[in-house]
């Protein structure tokens, strides 16, 4: 009888959760979108995520759920209304699982939420925490504060523990995005104008928010409580692209370049959001998980980096 249910088991962040549970011993069910044979773990296929997804055969059995099914954030979403679809799945159908799992009898549910509900920049010496007030930015944050304060309304009706963790950009071997782009450029030793940048980003290595993730369905003082989940330790923009030569045994070609001018190329080219995330700070505090739970992260920033570094060497040779 299956005593963890993952959600979204199939992708990035599930699969390596899935696989970390099975080697610590857990029982466990996997909820896909449509039948897959790729994970050695039960799965029940629930389809489309949403207001009226049918989770009886899903949780059946089960006593902790961590949620990771998700309408992602995409650079171009081709959706008429993105706002409105965001919050079908992610806010409508976070809130229909959280009281189908307090109906099956489920005791806590796990929400993988995202660091844009705080947000999508940092000033400089500031951090963001989990007690300060949400600042959403776009559709997709706005779907996850809403998200997080519907559990809180089930939880408080019906006594499920309820447990938030917000990262920030999640990174490991097979990663994609704009962090793979990145991995290419650097792969290929393109000259990049970044040298003079002087920000500081928080990640979260895989590894680490799987670990983070364990402690949260687990431990009893979490209950309740909502986490910034980081590796502790921030880079600026240069260090990441040094930290990943390294990785890959390539020279890092860094020019420098005042990021006024930069800037000035993004707004004329259209590129002002992508060239604001290599230029713009974005920290967590992570403190409040260290604290409540004694968590520390397994894996250091230079251990993941290098992993991911070499991983994406290797598939390139």
């Amino acid at each position: 009888m299956a005593t963890f249910l993952v959600t979204g088991a199939g992708g990035f962040v599930g699969q390596a959760l899935c696989a970390e549970l099975l080697r610590r011993g857990h029982a466990l069910r996997g909820a896909v979108r449509g039948q897959t044979n790729s994970l050695q773990i039960p799965v029940t296929a629930v389809g489309e995520i949403g207001p009226d997804t049918d989770w009886s055969e899903a949780l059946h059995g089960v006593e902790t759920v961590i949620h990771l099914a998700a309408r992602v954030h995409v650079m171009k979403d081709v959706a008429a209304d993105p706002l409105t679809e965001f919050r079908r799945v992610n806010t409508a159908g976070t809130e229909h699982l959280a009281r189908c799992a307090a109906a099956s009898g489920v005791r806590r549910l796990v929400y993988a939420s995202s660091i844009k509900v705080n947000g999508e920049e940092t000033r400089a010496g500031k951090k963001f925490t989990a007690a300060e007030a949400p600042a959403p930015q776009d559709p997709y944050g706005v779907s996850k504060w809403e998200a997080e304060q519907a559990l809180h309304r089930v939880a408080e009706e019906t006594g499920l523990e309820v447990v938030i963790v917000r990262p920030p950009l999640v990174y490991a071997p097979g990663v994609k995005g704009n962090f793979a782009q990145m991995l290419g450029v650097v792969a290929k030793g393109v000259p990049l104008p970044l040298a003079s940048v002087h920000n500081q980003r928080s990640m979260v290595y895989l590894g680490n928010l799987v670990d983070a993730l364990i402690a949260c369905a687990t431990q009893p003082a979490a209950a309740g409580q909502t986490y910034l989940v980081s590796d502790g330790e921030d880079v600026s923009t240069p260090e990441l692209l040094r930290l990943l030569a390294h990785g890959m045994n390539v020279p890092s070609r860094l020019l420098p370049c005042p990021p006024v001018w930069l800037r000035l190329a993004g707004k004329l080219t259209g590129k002002s959001n992508q060239i604001e995330r290599l230029l713009g700070s974005l920290q967590v505090d992570s403190d409040k998980i260290r604290h409540d739970l004694n968590w520390v992260p397994p894996y250091s920033v230079q251990q993941g980096l290098q992993a991911t570094a070499e991983c994406y060497k290797n598939k390139s040779i």
